[in-house]
């Protein structure tokens, strides 16, 4: 069953250069102005933290929020846009400075619930039921900081908060073994899937596998996204590239390791992909040294790779694939393989 494939990136892939160790490079880009490129660059959804479809929401009333939030609906329907999915963002506030559902600070925690359930409030208002958890500051900095049983049942607690509050949606869990912590809890796929399977309503918790935080946990993105799908939870990824096991690059998708991003492209397709209504999301930055209006190639180029890798893909037939498998030939599969990554036959 072949896969349909549909494009999302979030506002933040659109950005302005900064870095740990450098301020901004180029210009902010205003919101509306980002929502125009979507449609250019061939994308059709928005990926949302909560406050990007609502800046500066700690500071409003449920409806101050509810009032932003039907705004940046407007706008979307305007520029013929879905909302992929909304994200609470709970690293940056000072209430999240030692994790936020596993702070050992009970404020924070409750802070946490508190902002969760207003990016379900957002994410209903734009129109998706998906929300997405990339556990940022969920982890530590040092072992002894934190009673790992402990912060499990925290992230149980919270999730089955979120479920309980809202009937409708779903949570994707987004796995990352490191940084901004040292260590992080729900580290991989398996994790994350495992604590689902804990909470109120399994069926209504999947998982976001990025590529990149695959590959820092010493992984295969593609056996990552096929053990979900054999689990059916694979609800929306996050492609993009990794030079090795360093800080998150998100570079353009397929610019370090093309096979790699070829067994992502041929799992997500030969299992059917998208024929759901999920997204492919690529969560990619531009380089530094890119001029602003140069500043959008890394997601149209990410979005080309990855469908020249599907035609690649669909050209590796069964009837050449099968009897190679048979005959346990994989030096030659492996051959055919490079030569169609390559330009040949």
């Amino acid at each position: 069953m072949k896969g349909v494939f549909r494009f999302s990136f979030g506002p933040w892939n659109l950005h302005e250069g900064a870095d740990p160790f450098g301020p901004m490079v180029r210009e902010k880009i205003p919101f509306n102005v980002k929502l125009k490129a979507y449609r250019k660059l061939g994308f059709g959804a928005v990926q949302f933290h909560d406050d990007d479809a609502v800046p500066g929401l700690d500071r409003f009333s449920p409806a101050k929020i509810a009032a932003q939030a039907a705004d940046c609906k407007r706008a979307l329907d305007r520029h013929g846009l879905k909302a992929e999915f909304v994200a609470p963002r709970l690293w940056e506030s000072p209430m999240t400075i030692d994790g936020a559902y596993t702070s050992n600070d009970r404020k924070a925690r409750l802070y946490a619930r508190d902002r969760s359930r207003k990016a379900i409030d957002i994410a209903d208002a734009l129109g998706t039921r998906l929300i997405v958890l990339w556990l940022a500051r969920e982890g530590t900095y040092i072992r002894e900081a934190k009673d790992s049983v402990a912060a499990t049942n925290r992230l149980l607690e919270a999730i089955d908060d979120m479920l309980a509050y809202n009937k409708k949606i779903r949570i994707a869990i987004e796995p990352k073994p490191n940084e901004p912590m040292d260590h992080a809890y729900l580290p991989t796929t398996g994790h994350a899937i495992a604590l689902g399977y804990r909470s109120i309503d399994p069926s209504r918790v999947g998982v976001n596998i990025e590529s990149a935080h695959a590959i820092l946990a010493g992984l295969d993105p593609s056996d990552e996204m096929g053990f979900a799908l054999s689990f059916d939870k694979l609800w929306t990824v996050h492609l993009n590239d990794q030079n090795g096991l360093k800080f998150d690059e998100d570079k353009t998708f397929g610019a370090v390791d093309l096979r790699r991003a070829f067994n992502q492209v041929r799992i997500l397709d030969r299992h059917g992909f998208g024929r759901r209504g999920e997204w492919v999301g690529l969560d990619v930055k531009a380089m530094r040294t890119q001029k602003k209006g140069l500043a959008h190639k890394h997601l149209s180029n990410s979005r080309e790779m990855f469908l020249r890798l599907l035609d690649i893909s669909r050209s590796l037939e069964d009837r050449v694939v099968e009897p190679l498998l048979k005959a346990r030939d994989y030096e030659e599969l492996e051959r055919i393989v490079l030569r169609r990554l390559t330009g040949g036959r």
